[in-house]
């Protein structure tokens, strides 16, 4: 969590504590077995030569063009860290509870301003949340689409089933497009964090642009997504090539 250094990928020991355990990341972040067996292959064809964090890097990449999205160039040359911080995935990563100005303020403490928040959001177009994450918006907002809560609902009760998953983007929940922003306009945001972005405020503009412009929402994520793989990774002599990415070396 101090940037783009794999330290996600690290499982907790009886003497170390990792990520995956953090308030964001607990019963949420899955795929471990897929970076596992990408880290397999790629040690087998050349091995200590590939970082866990250029498999993150590039594995976003590939996944976001394998479901129709925009290509860029991923700069390789990360190193794995060999620690983690619980304490920064909890106060670091954006709540789905937070509102504009607290998203704003997230996203600028990184260094990426509000259309570039607005843009690496759009990565909602794919995915999924937890019931837990979105039960206060269905039952407790007023700005959200009447038809669409009562849908989503049925998935997610008013009390139990935390764990119950549904799509961000429920219109085409595994296409990258930019039909998240379309959702946005019409009060179909499944977090509150999500429907935030086109609420009345000063980055209801930049939806509506993505929206109705596919073209400049790709543009504008692909970009957002090199800046985002670029935060203080490891370089030179600093962390190390991970042989498995749960464990440091």
């Amino acid at each position: 969590m101090q940037g783009c250094d794999a330290s996600v990928l690290l499982d907790d020991t009886s003497s170390f504590t990792g990520e995956k355990t953090a308030n964001p990341n607990s019963g949420s972040i899955r795929g471990f077995d897929v970076i596992d067996t990408i880290k397999t292959q790629v040690e087998s064809s050349c091995a200590g030569i590939v970082s866990c964090a250029d498999i993150l890097a590039v594995a976003a990449r590939d996944s976001v063009v394998k479901l129709g999205g925009p290509s860029w160039t991923v700069l390789l040359g990360r190193r794995d860290s060999t620690t983690a911080s619980l304490s920064t995935a909890n106060s670091d990563i954006p709540a789905p509870t937070l509102n504009l100005s607290s998203l704003i303020s997230s996203f600028s403490n990184k260094g990426f301003n509000s259309r570039e928040m607005v843009a690496l959001s759009g990565s909602h177009t794919i995915g999924q949340a937890r019931c837990t994450t979105f039960r206060d918006r269905l039952y407790n907002e007023t700005d959200i689409n009447s038809s669409f809560a009562t849908s989503v609902k049925s998935n997610c009760p008013q009390s139990g089933s935390d764990n119950n998953i549904s799509p961000l983007d429920t219109t085409s929940p595994t296409t990258f497009d930019n039909i998240y922003y379309k959702n946005l306009r019409i009060q179909k945001g499944l977090l509150h964090s999500d429907q935030q972005l086109s609420s009345g405020g000063s980055t209801d503009s930049i939806v509506n642009t993505y929206s109705s412009n596919s073209a400049t929402f790709f543009t504008d994520f692909a970009n957002a997504m090199v800046k985002m793989g670029n935060l203080s990774p490891l370089t030179g002599s600093n962390g190390q090539i991970r042989k498995n990415c749960r464990k440091t070396n």
